[in-house]
């Protein structure tokens, strides 16, 4: 059987949806009895939709770099 923890394990292949069949079943089965994990699933799946929702940001200081990089790239080929 799927302990607490072997579940934590799993709960990104979960929301993925990239468990196998018998990952799926043994999940299932440990929700079905355990309160906690159940609790921690739904509040993954809460944060993710939130995380989803979330607008792109940009970053000017990333772009900034990574410009900054391209072109040292551009001039040691030179």
């Amino acid at each position: 059987m799927l302990s607490c923890k072997g579940l934590v394990g799993l709960s990104s292949d979960l929301l993925d949806g990239e468990l196998s069949l018998k990952q799926r079943l043994a999940v299932r089965a440990h929700l079905a009895m355990c309160v906690r994990c159940r609790r921690f699933i739904r509040q993954l799946r809460v944060s993710q939709r939130v995380i989803r929702q979330l607008p792109d940001a940009d970053v000017p200081e990333l772009e900034a770099l990574l410009q900054a990089m391209q072109a040292q790239r551009q001039q040691d080929a030179d």
